[in-house]
């Protein structure tokens, strides 16, 4: 602790990074298959959510209900904007395997995508530049169907040393310019090497862990919910793109 209170500001981000990092490989909740947190009642003017991400969106060791995704949108139900929230968080997914499950996840047709990936490659030491090209094809995609996109963002532990952690950390914020996409700066801001908002093992979110994150998230998830009120996907022209 004495470390991080002598740290600067980002650097003590980065490190809580680290221990967070490590919940990421850890057994996930469920089976980590897209679920409706809202699917009953659910009207068709809902906007649809998908949370596509690994561990810290599918909600460890948490009880059903309390991942990031359900916190959320709680907190949109609160502010009257219903949605229906798919979580498609995967335990140890990385940007490759989200890229690879992509087509099986676009089925539930959402409307939106908060894009959770990118902290497994750099806890396993993947190349940057394999995560930026897988995380750059997924947003193509997803541009492509229309999908507005919310990118959250990560920071590679320090432990990769510090000029992998240049490359790596500018992906995302590249990436936001590339595809005029809204970006969340650091996805754990405020969570990561916060004892009080995480469980015993010092690294997976409590309950008040994943709502903070919810809370940290929420304006930029309300911007894009008014942005769309869930106009159907089926039959639309995509040869523009």
């Amino acid at each position: 602790m004495a470390l991080f209170l002598r740290m600067s500001a980002i650097a003590r981000v980065a490190g809580a990074a680290l221990f967070a990092y490590a919940a990421i490989l850890s057994p996930v909740n469920g089976t980590g298959r897209a679920v409706h947190a809202a699917d009953t009642g659910a009207s068709s003017s809902q906007p649809k959510l998908m949370a596509l991400g690994d561990s810290l969106m599918a909600g460890y060791n948490l009880p059903p209900g309390q991942s990031v995704p359900d916190q959320l949108a709680r907190l949109l139900e609160e502010k009257g904007i219903p949605v229906t929230m798919i979580n498609a968080g995967v335990s140890g997914d990385t940007s490759a395997g989200g890229l690879s499950r992509l087509d099986w996840m676009l089925k539930e047709s959402p409307n939106i995508v908060m894009l959770g990936l990118g902290a497994n490659d750099a806890l396993r030491g993947i190349n940057p530049k394999e995560t930026r090209v897988n995380l750059n094809t997924i947003l193509h995609r997803l541009r492509r169907d229309n999908i507005e996109v919310l990118l959250l963002g990560m920071l590679a532990p320090p432990n990769m040393g510090k000029e992998y952690a240049t490359e790596f950390n500018a992906i995302f914020p590249e990436l936001a310019v590339m595809h005029s996409i809204p970006l969340v700066p650091f996805f754990l801001d405020g969570v990561a090497g916060n004892p009080a908002l995480l469980q015993a093992d010092g690294m997976h979110p409590t309950e008040r862990g994943t709502e903070a994150i919810a809370r940290h998230i929420l304006p930029w998830v309300e911007s894009l919910t008014s942005k769309r009120k869930a106009p159907p996907r089926e039959g639309m022209d995509k040869s523009h793109h």
